[in-house]
């Protein structure tokens, strides 16, 4: 799996779940999860800087643009 593919995985569950822990429990600060993410997310877009990413990388997931092996 590619670190393009591991981060949008993450980036989803940290939403799913954040929305979700939201609607369960009734406390409106697990709506903070997916903003920060979001937030996140929009960020890099534009300074090319994704803390996740460069967790990914280091545990070894190979690049998007790498040929497979």
């Amino acid at each position: 799996m590619t670190t393009e593919k591991i981060i949008r995985l993450m980036a989803g569950t940290f939403v799913l779940t954040g929305t979700a822990l939201a609607y369960i429990t009734g406390h409106a600060a697990w709506l903070l999860v997916p903003a920060f993410v979001g937030t996140n997310l929009v960020q890099s877009v534009f300074t090319g800087f994704c803390p996740a990413e460069n967790i990914v990388k280091a545990l070894g997931a190979r690049d998007c643009c790498e040929q497979a092996k």
